[in-house]
């Protein structure tokens, strides 16, 4: 299964008990080193120390003035007590001081204001913070993904790279937002809350401590039980994902070979699974909130208790026994969230870890300070001594020579992995060779831009790639800035004029995603047109009609011969009869060149050529 499919989780879904990507029961995905990839981590953050105090300063006084409030609160509430008390007693001139509560009040109110705000800059400027900090790191590996060689991409799924640069960039853009600013308010919340119980009575603030260990305890007897549900529940939850991607994907085969009931069972089968786990895991998690709900009212009856008895005594104060109540609710929260935090961290790591890993890959080899330039290029195309392997240690292609002249045509042809497609990975420096050189027009193609290079060469292959967006613009991307005649111009020449104009809304129609709303032939000429418009000096072709009608391919072989006139070209062959006029036949086998010739030299040699030939025409019925 594909990276994109077993992280691809979005935050703040399937978690533990309290709603985090990561709850007590969940566990995190830890790095390989988390003291490395957190320092380098933080080297993002420097350029942001100013900001980072602001909101750490912030942070502080926010939570601050929310801890003094209860305590100031209390001193309300005893004054209202005692006045009240006094008047009870008939004591002379006895009374609540209401413009005492009054000043309270408002200052009261004050805190919580202040409180506000701070919070409110915090919030405002870590935002500023983490979003720029996450669009450096990902404007770093955009970069980057576009100096990794081919090899990087051909070893990796899909999946895999845009894990790295969307799920765990998002996973660590939430963190920086979110939960850098949880935990320093955690953390103060916590050691405030306990100066101020302290302040109130030694004794309370040490029975509600006691009951700390117990909570630990509980939180480690539940994660215990839970976790290995939470891996169960990942486990089934990517079966799943695979298995709906293979049948969505895949749904015409499944239609064609009547297997729909048996997709479905095994649907159903690890849906079960998957609901049986999900269910164990989220019920044992989530317990924990009850027992820790508990545990702290069991801290709540002792304080009160104790609390009563020592308000009867006068050793404190009736609204300090208030305040402190509160405290004691407060008290868990932030060990609660600063446990979670840490989950969320570890995992965040894991993530800078993983997009750390793509910015270290080994780069294109660099480019020449001084690149040669072909002001007028011709087509001229040399393989000098060429030797590649994409193990050094396993050599694929070995001593290649072979000259092309401008406007000639040289066919590719082989049996599957003969070295077809290295061969042009090769002539546009996707790959570099182990030894020898590439010439064009007489200049080494490792002293050119790659830019320069590839912009040589214009590409129709057998797998069409157009883009959600009008046949204008598909056709359009062959060369930036091609006015509308020259468009319509590569689409006549392309033979595509005509169908694009009976569609509905003509070269405005809008393709969709997988361009289903036209025929693969029709695809084919768009691609064509797009070529004819870049008009390269050079081009590729990786014959495209075995997959559509006779008629068709009588459109596209048109096409491809406008396209090809005075142009070198180099063309992978899958159908021979489509090759016999080509100037020059490669014949490839195991990355080695075995027979080379035109078409009836070859045939007259009767070897690998004349038999592969053949072998295409032996089974085909005569006319009758």
């Amino acid at each position: 299964m594909s990276e994109k499919k077993r992280g691809g989780h979005p935050r703040g879904h399937g978690g533990g008990p309290f709603g985090g990507p990561h709850g007590p029961g969940m566990p995190a995905e830890k790095a390989k080193d988390f003291k490395g990839t957190f320092r380098r981590l933080t080297t993002y953050l420097k350029p942001h120390t100013g900001k980072l105090l602001i909101v750490l300063a912030a942070a502080m006084l926010s939570t601050i003035f929310g801890i003094v409030s209860p305590k100031i609160l209390g001193d309300a509430t005893t004054i209202l007590f005692e006045g009240f008390l006094a008047k009870m007693k008939g004591e002379p001139g006895a009374g609540i001081d209401f413009a005492a509560i009054q000043r309270i009040l408002l200052w009261l109110a004050g805190l919580y204001l202040l409180s506000s705000l701070f919070a409110y800059v915090q919030q405002y400027v870590m935002a500023g913070v983490a979003q720029r900090t996450v669009y450096d790191l990902r404007k770093a590996v955009y970069d980057k993904l576009g100096r990794l060689p081919l090899k990087y991409f051909d070893a990796r799924t899909h999946g895999e790279t845009l894990s790295r640069v969307t799920n765990d960039m998002d996973n660590i853009a939430g963190t920086l937002q979110q939960s850098l600013t949880q935990m320093i308010t955690s953390a103060v919340t916590l050691l405030g809350v306990i100066v101020m119980m302290l302040t109130i009575s030694p004794l309370l603030t040490l029975v509600v401590i006691l009951t700390l260990p117990l909570s630990v305890i509980v939180t480690m007897m539940v994660a215990k039980q839970s976790q290995k549900h939470f891996v169960a529940q990942q486990k089934h939850l990517g079966q799943l994902n695979g298995h709906v991607e293979e049948m969505y994907t895949g749904h015409k085969v499944v239609k064609a070979f009547g297997r729909e009931r048996q997709s479905v069972e095994r649907f159903d089968e690890v849906n079960d699974k998957l609901y049986e786990a999900g269910w164990r895991a989220q019920f044992i998690s989530g317990t924990i909130m009850p027992l820790m709900g508990f545990i702290g009212n069991i801290g709540y009856v002792i304080v009160s208790v104790v609390g009563g008895v020592l308000v009867t005594r006068q050793a404190i104060k009736i609204g300090d026994i208030q305040a402190f109540i509160q405290y004691s609710r407060q008290f868990t929260q932030p060990i609660t969230q600063l446990a979670n935090i840490a989950n969320v961290i570890q995992s965040t790591i894991a993530s800078a870890e993983r997009v750390f890993e793509v910015l270290d890959e080994e780069e294109e080899v660099a480019e020449s300070s001084a690149p040669a330039v072909l002001r007028h290029p011709r087509g001229d195309v040399s393989f000098e001594h060429v030797s590649f392997g994409y193990k050094e240690d396993q050599l694929l292609i070995e001593n290649m020579n072979v000259n092309v002249r401008q406007g000639q045509t040289l066919a590719i042809v082989g049996p599957t992995g003969a070295g077809k497609t290295t061969l042009i990975n090769l002539l546009m420096r996707f790959y570099e060779v182990n030894g020898g050189r590439i010439t064009i027009d007489g200049k080494d193609i490792a002293s050119m831009k790659r830019s320069d290079l590839r912009s040589l060469f214009g590409m129709v292959l057998q797998d069409t790639w157009l883009f959600n967006g009008t046949i204008r613009d598909n056709i359009g991307y062959g060369r930036e800035g091609a006015t509308e005649e020259e468009i319509i111009r590569a689409a006549e020449a392309a033979h595509a004029d005509h169908f694009i104009r009976t569609l509905p809304d003509g070269y405005d129609t809008v393709l969709n995603e997988e361009a289903s709303n036209i025929s693969q032939g029709q695809k084919q000429l768009l691609t064509i047109a797009r070529a004819i418009l870049a008009n390269p000096a050079i081009l590729i072709l990786d014959e495209a009609t075995s997959s559509v009608d006779t008629r068709t391919e009588l459109y596209i072989q048109k096409a491809m011969k406008e396209l090809m006139k005075n142009r070198t070209s180099f063309v992978i062959a899958h159908r021979l009869s489509t090759i016999r006029d080509a100037d020059l036949i490669l014949v490839m086998n195991k990355g080695s060149i075995i027979e080379q010739g035109t078409h009836d030299e070859l045939l007259s040699q009767g070897g690998f050529y004349a038999d592969l030939y053949n072998s295409q025409f032996s089974d085909q019925p005569e006319a009758g």
